[in-house]
């Protein structure tokens, strides 16, 4: 269902609605960022002392999603699905860094069969599988190569983030030529600061979040980057593109440059979500988190009084750099024919239920913001609206597909295009959303003796209730209606046990829907079927 505009999108409406609209899309532009909550967009979550006016604006100017889930929180799973359009059990990239199998195809892929480009400027999570086509003996083409290595992306710079630059590092030779004087700019002056008495503090300290990093706001990651997007835009000119921008903050290290560092402090956030019988009556998945170090320092008032001041102060700053984005788009006239995807690849717990970073089911690690913005006339009736159906990060890959008039690629993408919602049709049938996680990874399967094979968890969540199946463990519900904070666990209550065995039903009836037959359309199963005879001459059954 969609919503009207909330009164404080008024002021924004005569802008935000395109004075010229184009009967097509020519350009995309996908921005996504890194560990976003969604409720620290003001668009989603007005009232709080963070505002962010340009990302408000980017809502106005198209539809927000206010059930938007990822299927996965953790990075690589999640941009998988996004990448790819399908779920994590049919991509079977589970975790960070397990390598892309060589049989999955991205958008770039998608695009490149028409002939286009889809550049990369920041973050994929992408590990290609160089093993697997080795021990099948292929040979990556020169003209696939990239694609091969860069997910599908044709990268204008890739950048990660989580680890000191090599030598090749476009970033790096910047930050250099601007006279940060180090072999290791980004520990030393973009995740590094100074303390109290003239010292070093490493970022990766959270104990030293509050202080401003070394590295000046228009030379850090995401004011970079943006600049990037922009020349990179302006260079275009009139010619298609398709750009996927995505940046590494509000991802730890939470290190934010002056001004952002200190614009909030802790009387602005908001206190985690949690209650003290979490701590002792735990599911054993969940108490098993709570164990691991990130959780045992979020729990610690101290900490989240540190850090959520400062993840603010990330989000602001991205909010100022869309903005300055937009403003360059309108400039050159390119808001008329641009799609635009805002999104994150998960969300942040910050403390919520005794956890830190991100990968449980619980709202604000798997619910995200989702703003899409279609410059067509046809997208007229729903601008500025918001929408409550059930959508999710699978869904990106084909809407991106419809609005350049690409194959859908039904037989292997398994999200669906939300260009019939942002035209205002509402026969949308998404009744809940799915999510899956692999912790054989972390700390937790160690502390629960739990095999590699052993720790799959599904979550299914639907407008009442909130249902995770986990192996070998009894599964946690969660009734959205009378508890939305999801602190109280009726999954080993006798009265939802009804309830318990409609979801799990309910995650069997979607997992007959996943796309396994990947290799074949179903344009060639219908012309194969029952052709036996006529294809190869072969007579079954024949008296």
């Amino acid at each position: 269902m969609l919503l009207p505009c909330p009164a404080f999108f008024e002021a924004d409406m005569d802008q935000a609605e395109p004075s010229q609209v184009s009967s097509d899309i020519k350009n995309v532009l996908f921005i996504m960022c890194d560990q976003l909550r969604a409720d620290h967009l003001s668009c989603y979550a007005p009232g709080g002392a963070l505002k962010t006016p340009n990302l408000d604006r980017l809502a106005a100017m198209g539809v927000r999603f206010d059930r938007a889930y990822v299927n996965s929180a953790v990075c690589g799973p999640s941009r998988a699905s996004y990448y790819t359009g399908r779920y994590p059990l049919s991509h079977r990239v589970t975790w960070n860094r397990v390598p892309h199998p060589i049989d999955e195809l991205y958008l770039g892929d998608y695009l490149a069969q028409a002939g286009r480009d889809c550049y990369l400027l920041g973050k994929t999570h992408h590990v290609p599988d160089p093993a697997g086509a080795n021990a099948r003996r292929f040979e990556v083409q020169p003209e696939g190569a990239e694609r091969f290595w860069q997910g599908g992306f044709t990268a204008i710079e890739r950048y990660d983030g989580h680890f000191e630059m090599g030598p090749d590092s476009e970033y790096r030779q910047y930050l250099q030529a601007k006279g940060y004087n180090s072999e290791r700019p980004w520990e030393d002056y973009v995740i590094g600061s100074q303390d109290a008495q003239g010292q070093f503090a490493s970022g990766w300290y959270m104990r030293n979040a509050n202080l401003p990093a070394r590295v000046q706001a228009q030379d850090s990651e995401t004011a970079y980057f943006t600049q990037r997007a922009m020349d990179f835009i302006t260079a275009k000119g009139q010619e298609p593109w398709a750009l996927h921008l995505s940046f590494i903050k509000p991802h730890w290290p939470y290190k934010a440059p002056a001004p952002y560092h200190d614009r909030f402090g802790a009387e602005d956030a908001c206190t985690p979500l949690r209650a003290e019988h979490e701590r002792h009556d735990a599911h054993p998945v969940h108490a098993a988190y709570q164990q691991h170090e990130e959780s045992q320092s979020f729990a610690q008032d101290e900490v989240w009084r540190t850090i959520k001041p400062v993840y603010m102060g990330l989000v602001q700053q991205i909010d100022d750099e869309v903005g300055r984005l937009l403003d360059m788009l309108e400039q050159q006239d390119r808001l008329k024919d641009t799609l635009i995807i805002f999104s994150s690849d998960h969300g942040d717990l910050l403390g919520d239920h005794w956890l830190g970073e991100k990968e449980y089911f619980f709202e604000n690690a798997i619910r995200v913001p989702l703003i899409v913005v279609d410059p067509r006339a046809s997208a007229n009736a729903t601008r500025g609206q918001s929408s409550d159906a059930f959508v999710e990060c699978v869904d990106v890959t084909p809407t991106i597909l419809d609005a350049l008039h690409l194959p859908a690629q039904e037989h292997r993408v398994e999200g669906r295009s939300l260009i019939p919602l942002l035209n205002g049709q509402s026969d949308w049938a998404r009744e809940y959303t799915v999510a899956s996680l692999d912790y054989a990874y972390r700390e937790a399967r160690q502390i629960l003796g739990r095999g590699v094979d052993e720790c799959r968890g599904l979550m299914l969540r639907d407008t009442d209730y909130k249902y995770i199946h986990w192996q070998g463990y009894r599964p946690q519900l969660f009734d959205l209606k009378q508890d939305p904070d999801e602190l109280h666990d009726l999954g080993a209550d006798p009265a939802h046990a009804a309830v318990c065995r409609r979801m799990k039903e309910g995650l069997l009836d979607w997992h007959d829907t996943l796309k396994g037959r990947a290799s074949e359309g179903w344009a060639a199963v219908e012309d194969r079927t029952n052709a036996h005879e006529r294809m190869m001459n072969i007579l079954i059954g024949r008296w």
